[in-house]
């Protein structure tokens, strides 16, 4: 079965996951309308758990003509529950344990991120504190300058690379749409930065340093064409 059964809107790591109508209909071995039929059957059950989104899908590229379609989305409470008023089959309890797992590892993931971007206020505190106390650092940019620095030598791309790919708003906190294994990699260079700063080096010279030293961890990004 299919790893891609759980979801979030986007990166961000206070994002609710959450599972599809149509995931559901296709895993389950129902149709989309048994589905939808039950979740409108049971809607008020359903919103006892949190408010019922959907997005509105338009018809597949080449099908012929149709409307807009409403596309459910349901959190770990609310698909776990419309389970139970299906057909209980061997293929709805193997799907229904599948989602289940799906579920935990993606809570698991995000609380991960969560902790990692708690332990990464830390060390930015600390740059930050750095940049102000040293002695060669008096730039109104030195704090930019060191931030696109240290994304840019941690995981490849700077941060408003990171945010297109991420679906990010402009202005969105970058930390927030890291994995964990990005923010392991932030911390630990801003960590060595504060160092060499500490140490008595200015921007030329850290620059030197890090770019001799290569990518912690060269994440992938799907950017957008425009991007440099």
């Amino acid at each position: 079965m299919t790893n891609d059964l759980v979801f979030t809107e986007t990166m961000n790591i206070f994002d609710e996951p959450f599972t599809t109508a149509e995931v559901i209909a296709k895993y389950s071995g129902n149709g989309i309308k048994t589905v939808n039929n039950r979740i409108n059957q049971y809607k008020s059950d359903l919103e006892e758990f949190g408010v019922l989104h959907f997005n509105r899908a338009k018809p597949a590229k080449g099908s012929k003509g149709g409307r807009p379609h409403k596309v459910y989305q349901l959190n770990e409470e609310q698909a776990t529950l419309l389970i139970t008023y299906l057909d209980n089959t061997k293929q709805v309890r193997r799907f229904k344990k599948e989602l289940v797992r799906q579920f935990f590892a993606m809570k698991q993931e995000l609380l991960q991120r969560q902790l990692f971007r708690g332990i990464g206020k830390v060390d930015r505190l600390e740059l930050t504190d750095a940049i102000k106390q040293s002695d060669v650092l008096n730039s109104p940019h030195d704090y930019g300058n060191f931030t696109r620095l240290v994304y840019k030598t941690a995981i490849g791309y700077n941060a408003s690379q990171l945010r297109k790919a991420r679906g990010a708003k402009p202005k969105a906190v970058v930390r927030n749409f890291l994995t964990a294994d990005e923010l392991k990699a932030v911390s630990k260079r801003e960590a060595q930065v504060t160092t060499l700063i500490e140490l008595g080096m200015d921007y030329s010279q850290v620059k030197a340093v890090l770019t001799g030293k290569g990518v912690i961890y060269q994440t992938t990004l799907k950017l957008p064409v425009t991007a440099q």
